[in-house]
């Protein structure tokens, strides 16, 4: 089973769909014939047709260092993050992180030095995830976000305009939804599992603050998530679609108005709709509200268990820094990805116009992304209620109360365990 980056940098639950693979670390044999050291290099098993083929070919160009590309099926996450407590893991690899504990556990290597005079070119919002006490742990390799998709022709007929608020949304879905059609489409669990953080991030708010504080204890949150609820209540999303919200089957086939999806689905939906589609960031929510957009980055890391650190570091400063065309190459020519690079993404010619071009502006000025301190602990317990909220109806006063406490208590912890 083959994996994109779409879902793997949408959400971490798709990890668990997928079977282990083997233990062959990529070091025996396979290398690019360089003149150093002996690196290996891991990638989690992309679903992109072609970039398997590209990464060992810009490993096979590099002459500084014998690299070996590793492509790794199975729960790459877990596999890498057993592999970094051992020495025969990567010395370079790919991350959906580091995670908070792999950073203050020593296990990878500060690679701030590589971003002199080009740190302002990557996106901060992909950026900041990636850095922690100022330090920057991995090189951001490219941008996916996530988009509200409208079909334009079926909201004209309506008489109903692209959704701005969500108190709009809610009315756009409902007015939209027919006895063939519903008005929305947000994954076949009603949004539970793939809206997050977005609606609190819409209502002003944030999962964890600046300061290291919960983002939410604030009645706003309460009512944007009753909002959410109120569609799947008035029976306006779209349930039990063939297909689930990371592709966009339902929207291209009339069986959704609207879908909440990725900029990988663009493409297929240009070439299925031409431009009877338009996309929108989520809806802002209250007089604090702004438009949102989750917006994810694998990133390029060193182990710090590798025999070579600097070797290591030099090849993903060639890599994913100085080579800006194969950055370009990654991003646009196997999926359809913002480059990590800003000056990348204004070059593009394909993300030049149109909707493309709305989402590259959405990435920048309305991209939010889990901050570091928002830990598996306090993820499950958001989620859980999030889906009890939507789902079942659970108040969402009492529920969020619930969350801000064990939260709260998983911040203190993480902040006593780095004092």
């Amino acid at each position: 089973m083959t994996i994109s980056r779409r879902t793997l940098l949408g959400t971490g639950a798709a990890l668990g769909l997928l079977t282990a693979c083997g233990s062959n670390t990529g070091r025996d044999g396979g290398g690019s014939g360089g003149k150093g050291p002996k690196l290996s290099h891991w990638y989690h098993q992309y679903g992109e047709t072609g970039t398997e083929q590209a990464v060992k070919r810009y490993a096979a160009a590099y002459r500084e260092a014998d690299v070996a590309v590793q492509w790794r099926p199975g729960n790459y996450d877990e596999q890498t993050a057993a592999a970094l407590l051992t020495k025969s893991g990567p010395d370079v690899f790919e991350v959906n992180g580091p995670s908070l504990d792999q950073i203050r556990g020593g296990q990878v290597v500060d690679l701030t030095d590589l971003f002199d005079g080009v740190k302002d070119d990557f996106n901060p919002v992909a950026l900041a995830p990636k850095t922690y006490d100022g330090r920057i742990w991995a090189i951001p390799q490219v941008v996916d976000m996530q988009l509200l998709y409208y079909r334009k022709s079926l909201l004209a007929d309506a008489g109903v305009e692209p959704p701005r608020t969500l108190d709009a949304l809610v009315d756009a879905a409902k007015e939209l939804t027919t006895e063939k059609t519903k008005g929305l489409f947000l994954g076949n669990d009603g949004g539970a599992g793939v809206l997050g953080g977005t609606p609190l991030y819409a209502a002003g708010l944030s999962l964890v603050t600046d300061d290291g504080k919960v983002g939410f204890d604030d009645p706003a949150a309460a009512r944007a998530l009753a909002k959410v609820r109120e569609l799947y209540r008035a029976k306006a999303l779209l349930l039990g679609a063939p297909s689930d919200w990371s592709d966009p089957s339902a929207f291209v086939q009339g069986l959704t108005a609207m879908q909440w999806s990725g900029l990988w689905a663009l493409p297929a939906v240009r070439k299925a709709l031409g431009d009877d589609f338009g996309v929108l960031a989520f809806p802002a929510d209250g007089p604090d509200g702004k438009p949102a957009v989750p917006v994810g980055a694998y990133g390029a890391a060193v182990s710090a268990r590798t025999a070579h650190k600097d070797a290591a570091k030099d090849y993903l400063k060639w890599l994913w820094i100085d080579r800006t065309e194969y950055q370009r190459d990654f991003a646009l020519s196997y999926g359809f990805h913002i480059p990590a690079r800003l000056s990348l993404a204004k070059k593009a010619d394909a993300l030049a116009k149109g909707p493309a071009a709305d989402a590259v502006r959405f990435s920048t000025e309305n991209g939010h992304a889990e901050p570091l301190l928002w830990t598996p602990a306090s993820r499950v317990a958001y989620q859980d209620a999030l889906s009890r909220i939507i789902k079942s109806g659970a108040n969402p006063e009492s529920e969020l109360r619930s969350v801000v406490r064990k939260v709260s208590a998983e911040l203190t912890r993480v902040r006593k365990k780095s004092a």
